[in-house]
Protein backbone atom coordinates (compact mmCIF):
# COMPACT_ATOMS: atom_id res chain seq x y z
CA UNK A 1 0.00 0.00 0.00
CA UNK A 2 1.27 3.41 -1.12
CA UNK A 3 2.84 5.54 2.05
CA UNK A 4 1.11 9.07 2.06
CA UNK A 5 2.89 11.30 4.02
CA UNK A 6 0.81 13.32 7.23
CA UNK A 7 -1.20 16.11 5.95
CA UNK A 8 -0.35 19.64 7.20
CA UNK A 9 -1.72 21.87 9.67
CA UNK A 10 -1.21 25.89 10.55
CA UNK A 11 2.22 25.79 12.24
CA UNK A 12 3.53 23.31 9.96
CA UNK A 13 7.25 24.04 8.37
CA UNK A 14 7.81 24.02 4.36
CA UNK A 15 11.02 23.93 3.14
CA UNK A 16 12.09 25.71 -0.02
CA UNK A 17 14.85 24.48 -2.64
CA UNK A 18 16.09 24.86 -5.92
CA UNK A 19 17.29 21.50 -6.70
CA UNK A 20 17.96 22.04 -9.88
CA UNK A 21 17.90 25.14 -12.35
CA UNK A 22 18.57 28.55 -10.67
CA UNK A 23 15.80 30.74 -9.15
CA UNK A 24 15.84 34.27 -8.14
CA UNK A 25 14.76 34.96 -4.58
CA UNK A 26 12.23 38.42 -6.48
CA UNK A 27 10.24 35.35 -8.27
CA UNK A 28 10.09 33.19 -4.75
CA UNK A 29 9.04 36.26 -2.39
CA UNK A 30 5.10 36.04 -2.95
CA UNK A 31 5.22 32.70 -2.41
CA UNK A 32 6.83 32.57 0.61
CA UNK A 33 4.74 35.45 1.58
CA UNK A 34 1.27 33.64 1.00
CA UNK A 35 2.72 30.45 2.83
CA UNK A 36 3.12 32.44 5.75
CA UNK A 37 0.98 35.05 5.93
CA UNK A 38 -2.72 33.28 4.14
CA UNK A 39 -2.02 29.39 4.76
CA UNK A 40 -0.88 29.75 8.17
CA UNK A 41 2.89 27.98 7.66
CA UNK A 42 6.16 28.42 8.83
CA UNK A 43 9.22 28.81 5.58
CA UNK A 44 12.57 27.48 5.76
CA UNK A 45 14.57 28.84 2.44
CA UNK A 46 17.60 26.65 1.45
CA UNK A 47 20.64 27.92 0.34
CA UNK A 48 20.13 26.91 -3.00
CA UNK A 49 17.44 29.35 -3.60
CA UNK A 50 18.60 32.35 -5.51
CA UNK A 51 21.83 30.39 -5.34
CA UNK A 52 25.21 31.78 -5.91
CA UNK A 53 25.89 30.16 -9.48
CA UNK A 54 26.66 31.87 -12.26
CA UNK A 55 25.43 29.14 -14.80
CA UNK A 56 22.56 26.97 -15.29
CA UNK A 57 22.68 25.86 -12.37
CA UNK A 58 21.36 26.82 -8.36
CA UNK A 59 24.57 25.68 -7.64
CA UNK A 60 27.10 22.37 -7.78
CA UNK A 61 25.94 19.26 -7.54
CA UNK A 62 27.26 18.85 -4.38
CA UNK A 63 25.81 21.90 -3.05
CA UNK A 64 22.31 21.32 -4.63
CA UNK A 65 22.58 17.70 -2.71
CA UNK A 66 23.46 18.63 0.52
CA UNK A 67 20.45 21.31 0.14
CA UNK A 68 18.06 19.01 -0.81
CA UNK A 69 19.22 16.28 2.38
CA UNK A 70 19.52 18.64 4.85
CA UNK A 71 15.44 19.52 4.43
CA UNK A 72 14.88 15.63 3.93
CA UNK A 73 16.51 15.23 7.09
CA UNK A 74 15.05 18.32 9.22
CA UNK A 75 12.24 16.90 11.60
CA UNK A 76 11.12 20.94 11.73
CA UNK A 77 10.68 20.42 8.16
CA UNK A 78 7.01 18.75 6.82
CA UNK A 79 7.05 19.48 3.43
CA UNK A 80 9.44 20.48 0.51
CA UNK A 81 8.50 22.58 -2.16
CA UNK A 82 10.76 22.86 -4.78
CA UNK A 83 10.94 26.45 -5.95
CA UNK A 84 11.43 25.44 -9.94
CA UNK A 85 12.18 22.75 -12.35
CA UNK A 86 14.90 22.71 -15.35
CA UNK A 87 16.93 20.34 -15.27
CA UNK A 88 19.37 18.82 -12.63
CA UNK A 89 17.41 16.48 -10.27
CA UNK A 90 19.03 13.21 -12.51
CA UNK A 91 22.10 14.70 -11.61
CA UNK A 92 21.82 14.31 -7.56
CA UNK A 93 19.20 11.33 -7.15
CA UNK A 94 21.26 8.59 -6.83
CA UNK A 95 23.54 10.50 -4.27
CA UNK A 96 20.38 11.53 -1.99
CA UNK A 97 19.99 9.50 1.11
CA UNK A 98 16.62 8.45 2.05
CA UNK A 99 16.64 6.38 4.85
CA UNK A 100 15.42 8.75 7.55
CA UNK A 101 12.55 9.80 4.94
CA UNK A 102 11.55 6.09 4.46
CA UNK A 103 10.46 6.29 8.51
CA UNK A 104 9.12 10.32 8.56
CA UNK A 105 8.36 10.69 4.71
CA UNK A 106 7.04 14.21 4.08
CA UNK A 107 5.25 15.83 0.76
CA UNK A 108 7.66 16.41 -1.80
CA UNK A 109 6.28 19.09 -4.13
CA UNK A 110 7.02 20.05 -7.73
CA UNK A 111 6.23 19.27 -11.53
CA UNK A 112 8.71 19.33 -14.78
CA UNK A 113 12.59 18.02 -13.51
CA UNK A 114 11.54 17.03 -10.30
CA UNK A 115 9.34 14.19 -12.13
CA UNK A 116 12.64 11.91 -11.49
CA UNK A 117 12.12 12.50 -7.87
CA UNK A 118 8.68 11.84 -8.16
CA UNK A 119 9.18 8.66 -10.07
CA UNK A 120 12.12 7.43 -7.51
CA UNK A 121 9.95 7.93 -4.52
CA UNK A 122 7.04 6.16 -5.70
CA UNK A 123 8.85 2.79 -7.26
CA UNK A 124 11.77 2.75 -4.79
CA UNK A 125 9.92 3.67 -1.42
CA UNK A 126 6.52 3.25 -2.54
CA UNK A 127 5.55 7.04 -0.93
CA UNK A 128 3.07 9.01 -2.34
CA UNK A 129 4.15 13.16 -3.67
CA UNK A 130 3.11 16.37 -5.17
CA UNK A 131 2.96 17.18 -9.09
CA UNK A 132 2.45 19.95 -8.42
CA UNK A 133 2.43 24.05 -8.78
CA UNK A 134 5.79 25.13 -7.77
CA UNK A 135 6.53 28.86 -6.39
CA UNK A 136 6.10 30.71 -9.81
CA UNK A 137 2.59 29.68 -9.92
CA UNK A 138 1.55 31.97 -6.54
CA UNK A 139 3.12 35.29 -8.78
CA UNK A 140 0.60 37.50 -10.61
CA UNK A 141 -2.31 36.76 -8.39
CA UNK A 142 -1.60 33.07 -9.13
CA UNK A 143 -1.77 32.10 -5.71
CA UNK A 144 -5.76 32.91 -5.77
CA UNK A 145 -6.52 30.93 -8.76
CA UNK A 146 -7.97 27.44 -8.98
CA UNK A 147 -4.38 25.22 -9.54
CA UNK A 148 -2.58 26.96 -6.59
CA UNK A 149 -5.51 26.30 -4.28
CA UNK A 150 -5.88 22.96 -5.49
CA UNK A 151 -1.90 22.73 -3.55
CA UNK A 152 -3.39 23.82 -0.71
CA UNK A 153 -6.26 21.46 -0.59
CA UNK A 154 -3.83 18.38 -1.08
CA UNK A 155 -1.77 19.53 1.71
CA UNK A 156 -4.65 19.77 3.79
CA UNK A 157 -5.71 16.75 2.96
CA UNK A 158 -8.85 17.11 0.85
CA UNK A 159 -9.47 14.24 -1.87
CA UNK A 160 -9.07 15.96 -5.17
CA UNK A 161 -12.23 16.13 -7.77
CA UNK A 162 -10.70 17.71 -11.34
CA UNK A 163 -13.50 17.71 -14.51
CA UNK A 164 -12.56 18.93 -17.93
CA UNK A 165 -14.18 19.89 -21.28
CA UNK A 166 -14.17 16.91 -23.38
CA UNK A 167 -11.90 16.59 -26.67
CA UNK A 168 -12.45 15.23 -30.08
CA UNK A 169 -9.92 12.61 -29.54
CA UNK A 170 -10.78 11.30 -26.44
CA UNK A 171 -11.70 7.55 -25.76
CA UNK A 172 -14.67 6.94 -23.21
CA UNK A 173 -13.99 4.62 -20.49
CA UNK A 174 -13.61 4.58 -16.37
CA UNK A 175 -10.43 3.51 -15.01
CA UNK A 176 -9.43 2.81 -11.28
CA UNK A 177 -5.64 2.61 -10.55
CA UNK A 178 -2.61 4.21 -8.72
CA UNK A 179 -2.17 7.26 -10.70
CA UNK A 180 1.86 7.91 -11.93
CA UNK A 181 3.57 10.08 -14.83
CA UNK A 182 4.64 13.88 -15.09
CA UNK A 183 7.20 15.51 -17.65
CA UNK A 184 7.59 13.33 -20.39
CA UNK A 185 11.03 13.69 -21.40
CA UNK A 186 12.07 12.74 -17.96
CA UNK A 187 9.59 9.88 -18.23
CA UNK A 188 11.64 8.66 -21.26
CA UNK A 189 14.68 9.90 -19.53
CA UNK A 190 14.40 7.71 -16.06
CA UNK A 191 13.56 4.38 -18.84
CA UNK A 192 16.07 1.56 -17.48
CA UNK A 193 17.33 3.58 -14.45
CA UNK A 194 16.73 3.12 -10.57
CA UNK A 195 13.63 5.46 -11.14
CA UNK A 196 11.96 3.68 -13.72
CA UNK A 197 8.35 3.55 -13.14
CA UNK A 198 5.80 0.18 -13.50
CA UNK A 199 2.94 1.25 -15.41
CA UNK A 200 0.37 -1.83 -15.65
CA UNK A 201 -2.20 -1.46 -13.87
CA UNK A 202 -1.91 2.51 -13.44
CA UNK A 203 -3.67 5.65 -14.91
CA UNK A 204 -0.56 7.66 -16.38
CA UNK A 205 -0.59 11.08 -17.22
CA UNK A 206 1.90 12.79 -19.72
CA UNK A 207 2.98 16.63 -19.88
CA UNK A 208 5.92 18.71 -21.89
CA UNK A 209 6.45 22.23 -22.92
CA UNK A 210 8.97 23.89 -25.81
CA UNK A 211 9.75 20.46 -27.29
CA UNK A 212 10.08 20.05 -30.77
CA UNK A 213 7.55 17.39 -32.79
CA UNK A 214 9.96 14.97 -33.90
CA UNK A 215 11.58 14.87 -29.84
CA UNK A 216 7.74 13.93 -28.50
CA UNK A 217 6.96 11.20 -31.20
CA UNK A 218 10.78 9.68 -30.49
CA UNK A 219 9.89 10.00 -26.40
CA UNK A 220 6.44 8.37 -26.62
CA UNK A 221 7.81 5.50 -29.23
CA UNK A 222 10.55 4.96 -26.42
CA UNK A 223 7.68 4.43 -23.65
CA UNK A 224 5.96 2.52 -25.84
CA UNK A 225 8.53 -0.22 -26.48
CA UNK A 226 9.84 -0.30 -22.89
CA UNK A 227 5.88 -1.66 -22.85
CA UNK A 228 5.21 1.41 -20.62
CA UNK A 229 1.75 2.32 -23.01
CA UNK A 230 0.57 -1.32 -23.65
CA UNK A 231 -1.21 -2.16 -20.07
CA UNK A 232 -2.08 0.70 -18.51
CA UNK A 233 -5.66 1.14 -16.88
CA UNK A 234 -5.81 4.63 -18.56
CA UNK A 235 -4.14 7.84 -20.23
CA UNK A 236 -4.03 11.37 -19.35
CA UNK A 237 -2.63 14.03 -21.63
CA UNK A 238 -2.12 17.28 -20.39
CA UNK A 239 -0.78 20.69 -21.56
CA UNK A 240 1.67 20.27 -24.37
CA UNK A 241 2.48 24.01 -24.59
CA UNK A 242 5.44 25.97 -26.96
CA UNK A 243 5.60 23.07 -29.10
CA UNK A 244 8.30 23.78 -31.84
CA UNK A 245 8.12 22.36 -35.31
CA UNK A 246 11.58 21.87 -38.10
CA UNK A 247 11.25 23.44 -41.33
CA UNK A 248 10.10 20.71 -43.34
CA UNK A 249 7.00 20.22 -41.16
CA UNK A 250 6.50 17.13 -38.67
CA UNK A 251 2.89 16.90 -40.47
CA UNK A 252 0.81 16.19 -37.18
CA UNK A 253 -0.58 18.39 -34.56
CA UNK A 254 0.77 17.34 -31.37
CA UNK A 255 -2.23 15.80 -29.69
CA UNK A 256 -2.81 13.70 -33.12
CA UNK A 257 0.82 12.03 -33.19
CA UNK A 258 0.00 10.97 -29.23
CA UNK A 259 -2.87 9.25 -30.46
CA UNK A 260 -1.54 7.54 -33.20
CA UNK A 261 0.61 6.31 -30.94
CA UNK A 262 -1.87 4.61 -28.39
CA UNK A 263 -4.58 4.56 -30.87
CA UNK A 264 -4.69 0.36 -31.00
CA UNK A 265 -5.14 0.21 -26.99
CA UNK A 266 -8.57 0.05 -25.40
CA UNK A 267 -8.18 2.29 -22.41
CA UNK A 268 -9.81 5.57 -21.37
CA UNK A 269 -7.82 8.22 -22.96
CA UNK A 270 -8.04 12.13 -21.93
CA UNK A 271 -6.81 14.58 -24.37
CA UNK A 272 -6.43 18.59 -22.74
CA UNK A 273 -6.36 17.80 -18.92
CA UNK A 274 -5.17 20.70 -17.00
CA UNK A 275 -1.54 19.50 -16.31
CA UNK A 276 1.05 21.47 -17.54
CA UNK A 277 3.72 24.15 -17.87
CA UNK A 278 1.32 26.38 -18.16
CA UNK A 279 -0.88 28.35 -15.54
CA UNK A 280 -3.48 25.26 -15.95
CA UNK A 281 -1.61 22.74 -13.64
CA UNK A 282 -4.13 20.75 -10.93
CA UNK A 283 -2.09 19.44 -8.20
CA UNK A 284 -2.38 15.61 -8.38
CA UNK A 285 -0.68 12.71 -5.68
CA UNK A 286 1.62 10.33 -7.07
CA UNK A 287 0.97 7.47 -6.30
CA UNK A 288 -2.62 7.32 -4.91
CA UNK A 289 -5.42 6.31 -5.97
CA UNK A 290 -7.59 8.01 -8.68
CA UNK A 291 -10.87 7.06 -10.42
CA UNK A 292 -10.87 8.11 -14.04
CA UNK A 293 -13.72 8.64 -16.12
CA UNK A 294 -13.62 9.97 -19.86
CA UNK A 295 -17.38 10.68 -20.76
CA UNK A 296 -18.98 12.48 -24.13
CA UNK A 297 -19.96 15.44 -22.47
CA UNK A 298 -17.04 16.08 -19.04
CA UNK A 299 -14.35 13.92 -18.21
CA UNK A 300 -13.44 13.41 -14.36
CA UNK A 301 -10.33 12.66 -12.40
CA UNK A 302 -11.18 11.32 -8.56
CA UNK A 303 -9.29 10.05 -5.50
Amino acid sequence: MIKTPPYLKKGDTIGIVCPAGYMAMEKVTECIRVLQEEWGYHVKVGKTVDGSSSNYFSGTDEERLEDFQEMLDDDDVQAVLCARGGYGMGRIIDDLNFKKFKRQPKWIIGYSDITVLHAHLYSNYYISSLHAPMAGAFNDGGNTGRYVQSLKNALDGKWAKYSCEPHELNRPGEAIGELVGGNLALLAHIVGTDSDIKTRGRILFIEDTGEYLYNIDRMLYQLKRSGKLSKIAGLIVGGFTDMKDTDRPFGKPVYDLIFDVVKEYDYPLCFGFPVSHGKENYALKIGAGYKLKVAKTKVFLEE
